[in-house]
């Protein structure tokens, strides 16, 4: 089979089938989904979802762990713990090992709200895969491992 040149590649090219930008439309789509459903249900962002359940499954962790536990920058996680704290849903203090630093926790507040949480994100869970069989949504996964391992070993997903 030749090669083909450029200028056939380009005529070629369709974006609805370009697979990076079908993954980001799916990805998009989710995101508001859920995104929608968190604020009107909890009157929570993303962001604090993604705190609230690193630390609800690591424990007290400091606001860089989080980060690296949920892939969020300082500023992110930052704005995110903040508010999870002005909400009663966190207690920071001080990390005795280093004085610059803090240490971040659930309260019970915030471990009732991230149980409530957990049974809105596996209806929604349920209702976004319900069509697809175990056998897909296991190749789903492995392929998803697959690129975010890709994705890590050419530095792409930075988890430092």
């Amino acid at each position: 089979m030749p090669i083909k040149n450029r200028n056939d590649r380009v005529a070629e090219f369709r974006l609805g089938s370009f697979l990076p930008f079908r993954l980001v439309v799916v990805t998009d789509s989710v995101y508001r989904m859920f995104a929608e459903n968190y604020v009107g249900s909890f009157n929570l962002t993303i962001p604090e979802i993604r705190a609230l359940s690193v630390i609800a499954e690591h424990g007290t962790l400091s606001p860089t762990a989080v980060g690296q536990h949920a892939l969020m920058d300082k500023v992110k996680v930052s704005r995110a713990t903040q508010s999870l704290v002005a909400k009663g849903l966190l207690r920071q203090r001080q990390d005795p090992n280093d004085g610059r630093s803090r240490l971040l926790r659930l309260t019970r507040k915030g471990a009732a709200v991230h149980a409530k949480f957990v049974s809105l994100a596996t209806r929604l869970e349920a209702m976004l895969f319900g069509n697809l069989s175990r056998a897909d949504l296991n190749a789903l996964n492995r392929i998803l491992t697959k690129i975010t391992t890709r994705l890590e070993t050419t530095g792409e997903i930075d988890r430092t």
